[in-house]
């Protein structure tokens, strides 16, 4: 018997409540565990790989929500503010459509980072590229969509698609960027997603629960708060590290990396020198 699209759309949501969960949690532990610790590379890895599938399912259920959007939220139907197919067309399909694919943008940018530290050029590959200019549509539309519904919270928050095109085109269209530089867009990347998913969790979670909370400027400011000050924390202290002299922290004869490349540390002399 095949599924109806209610039906169908039920069981993208589990998939995506199976995936997501695991990155809801894990995102916290390498935030907060030692930079490049057994602990931070796994629970990396972890976090990665369920926003991706979270973010592909996300992408499946928006899309159904566009194509029936009362189907897919037939609890939606005679409410005030949502009973209005095109209002949950704009909000759960396309704004919904573009925040998903900000996610799985993020999540991949963020891993192609670390994964391609020592090779920069394959931070250019035709899918990073590509994820790029498909973000880049994905917010276009949802402004233009929001214009359409009178939705401004739609307009506003495809900025941030906007400024993440732009900064990940920046670092990856560089021909020698710095040693750190790789470090910092990595934060951004993966801090960035958490900040997508929990906005998702708060604002798209709310409205099966409590459809009036869905748009409360406080569910949307508070994800993009801790996850911007996240970021900027975590990039300053990356800085502070890369700025360190190397000689006053490295063993003598050591090769390290600082902002400019590797250097090596002079050696101590010998009693006879």
């Amino acid at each position: 018997m095949s599924l109806s699209t209610h039906g169908l759309f039920e069981a993208l949501v589990a998939v995506h409540i199976a995936a997501g969960a695991p990155g809801l949690v894990g995102f916290w532990v390498p935030t907060f565990s030692k930079k490049g610790g057994p602990s931070h590379r796994l629970w990396g890895r972890i976090f990665a790989v369920s926003m991706l599938i979270a973010g592909a399912a996300a992408t499946a259920m928006a899309t159904m929500s566009v194509l029936a959007p009362m189907t897919t939220h037939p609890h939606l139907v005679g409410h005030a503010e949502f009973g209005d197919p095109q209002v949950v067309r704009a909000i759960f399909g396309w704004m919904m459509v573009y925040l998903a694919i900000l996610t799985i943008n993020l999540a991949w940018y963020g891993w192609s980072c670390v994964r391609n530290r020592g090779d920069h050029a394959k931070n250019r590959a035709p899918l990073n590229m590509a994820l790029q200019a498909i973000l880049f549509v994905a917010a276009l539309n949802c402004a233009v969509r929001g214009v359409m519904a009178g939705q401004l919270l739609m307009v506003g928050i495809s900025f941030v698609g906007f400024a993440t095109v732009a900064t990940n085109l920046w670092f990856m269209l560089k021909l020698k960027p710095r040693p750190v530089e790789w470090l910092l867009e990595h934060i951004k990347g993966i801090v960035g997603t958490g900040i997508s998913v929990y906005t998702a969790f708060f604002a798209f979670g709310a409205v099966r629960l409590l459809p009036e909370a869905a748009l409360t400027p406080a569910l949307w400011s508070v994800p993009l708060v801790v996850g911007l000050s996240l970021i900027i924390y975590h990039q300053q202290k990356v800085l502070r590290r890369f700025r360190r002299p190397a000689a006053a922290s490295a063993p003598p004869g050591s090769i390290q990396t600082g902002p400019t490349g590797p250097t090596r540390t002079a050696p101590t002399p010998s009693p006879a020198e």
